[in-house]
């Protein structure tokens, strides 16, 4: 899958592997061609790329299921095989092309026989990977499903027959240059949509579980970033890529790979390009089913797995929760601190989930110890880890209660759960806590619209703060206190942070 390498999506929750392997089983295109490689045999014949001989076709679909009075029958018999030898379901033995030729020159010629040694088909049976279905492992029928996938994306990127009809020379060779298509460039278009299709569901305050509509994602991947009012020309570029997902869903769905909603064919007949390419933003709002006209697409917990698969092969960082449970305190903390809260959140309660609370509890707090640029956040969460340890964590917060970079944590921890005896933190604790925490929102969410409240509030019960801040030994009190004269809503508060933060400056060199 194409990517950029070292790129850090969001973290995904992902099913179980035995969950995912049911749903891959019961996917239709995937079901119908562990039935094909039940039904191959030794009268099953193939032809020289391993297709299933046109013969067979109806034969193939009747196992199927399907009735012969389906115009569809066939292609759905004839896409199922060719899932089914691509992945190892099938062991097919091509033909002997000698003897093919043989047989045609002898036909041409009105014999009866090919006169040629061997045949002039190939044959098919049963392939080792048949038994993974039902006596595999939930992550060996997954890898048979990802190969799967791999066949399916490749049929998807391939104009449709007509296109390729249109586009034969007189010698019956397909002219790439009259069909204006190159297969890289449509893999490479195919695997961005799916990428962003992910980001949306993967990203906090984004898609989640709901449906993509088609129109947000086509201008996804034709929209020029920054461009504010699209021209005729992008609307038009949209409106083409809507229909080319369109029918690159319909053929992703019998996969697993995502639900699709289709664009009301009525809605095709009735629209220009640029009404269509504007899709829902035209809609009334809150009219679903009116923006569902335009095609509305979701990835299921299959597909999210198997693009995390893909992205991850091409190098990409596509963390999954619970990745990080059999790993150490210091590469958790380093880890989640990348994370939104939500999911540095589930991440701490799988990691809590599988250790002994006191223990686990200490070795957090020490590795939320140190002066480098992510310590502050790493700080953070370790206090959200804390947030929900019960009252067998106290010896251990106690512990840290004089460390210089933990104590302030440490009270408020034990204050926030009405612990007597708690020592009161002297000044310069206060200061630097202060700091600490400002450092770590800072670095956790930016310069957001509720910051200026919480530094407001820091140094409202400190008459003189600013004139004692600059000298706080913490290695972000200059950021800290320029990020202040930004933000405090008090302009003459926000001046003094200014100056606070020339002298902090000055003082380190």
């Amino acid at each position: 899958m194409s990517a950029e390498p070292h790129h850090t999506l969001p973290p995904v929750r992902l099913h179980s592997d035995a969950e995912l392997a049911r749903e891959a089983l019961g996917a239709p295109l995937f079901a119908r061609a562990v039935r094909l490689a039940r039904w191959a045999g030794p009268g099953t014949r193939v032809g020289v790329g391993g297709e299933l001989d046109a013969a067979q076709l109806p034969e193939a679909a009747a196992a199927l299921g399907l009735e012969p009075a389906d115009e569809d029958a066939a292609v759905y018999a004839s896409q199922a095989w060719r899932v089914a030898v691509d992945t190892g379901l099938v062991d097919v033995t091509e033909p002997d092309e000698d003897a093919e030729d043989a047989e045609d020159a002898e036909d041409a010629a009105g014999a009866a026989e090919a006169g040629a040694e061997g045949s002039a088909h190939g044959t098919a049976a049963p392939g080792e990977d048949l038994a993974l279905v039902t006596g595999g492992a939930p992550g060996e029928v997954l890898g048979l499903w990802l190969a799967a996938l791999e066949t399916v994306l490749a049929d998807a990127a391939v104009p449709d027959l007509d296109e390729l009809v249109d586009a034969l020379d007189t010698g019956g060779e397909v002219d790439f240059g009259r069909l204006d298509w190159n297969p890289q460039r449509e893999a490479d278009f195919l695997d961005g949509v799916l990428a962003n299709l992910y980001l949306l569901t993967v990203a906090e305050g984004g898609a989640g579980e709901s449906a993509v509509p088609l129109p947000v994602l086509a201008a996804s991947m034709v929209v020029p970033d920054g461009m504010g009012e699209p021209t005729d020309e992008v609307l038009e570029q949209v409106s083409d890529a809507m229909m080319r997902l369109d029918d690159q869903f319909r053929q992703l769905e019998p996969i697993g790979l995502v639900e699709f909603r289709p664009v009301d064919e009525d809605l095709m007949a009735e629209a220009s390009d640029e009404d269509l390419a504007a899709g829902p933003s035209g809609a009334p709002a809150g009219d679903d089913e009116d923006v569902s006209r335009y095609g509305m697409v979701r990835l299921t917990p299959l597909g999210l797995y198997g693009i995390r698969a893909r992205m991850l092969e091409a190098g990409v960082e596509a963390p999954a929760i619970g990745e990080l449970s059999g790993k150490g305190a210091d590469a958790l903390l380093d880890t989640v601190s990348r994370f939104p809260e939500s999911a540095a959140q589930a991440e701490i309660e799988q990691w809590l989930a599988g250790r002994e609370l006191p223990a686990a509890v200490a070795e957090l707090l020490a590795a939320a110890r140190g002066d480098d640029e992510g310590a502050p956040l790493r700080r953070l969460r370790c206090q959200q880890a804390l947030a929900t340890a019960g009252p067998e964590a106290e010896p251990a917060v106690r512990a840290v209660l004089d460390d210089a970079e933990l104590g302030g944590l440490a009270r408020v921890w034990l204050a926030e759960r009405g612990v007597g005896d708690v020592p009161a933190p002297d000044a310069e604790m206060v200061f630097w806590l202060t700091v600490d925490t400002i450092a770590a929102q800072l670095a956790a969410d930016g310069e957001t619209e509720e910051l200026p409240l919480l530094i407001a509030s820091l140094t409202a019960h400190h008459s003189g703060f600013f004139e004692q801040a600059w000298r706080v030994e913490h290695p972000a009190t200059a950021y800290v206190l320029e990020a202040m004269g930004r933000l405090h809503p008090d302009r003459k508060a926000a001046k003094e942070a200014r100056k606070a933060a020339f002298k902090a400056r000055s003082r380190q060199g």
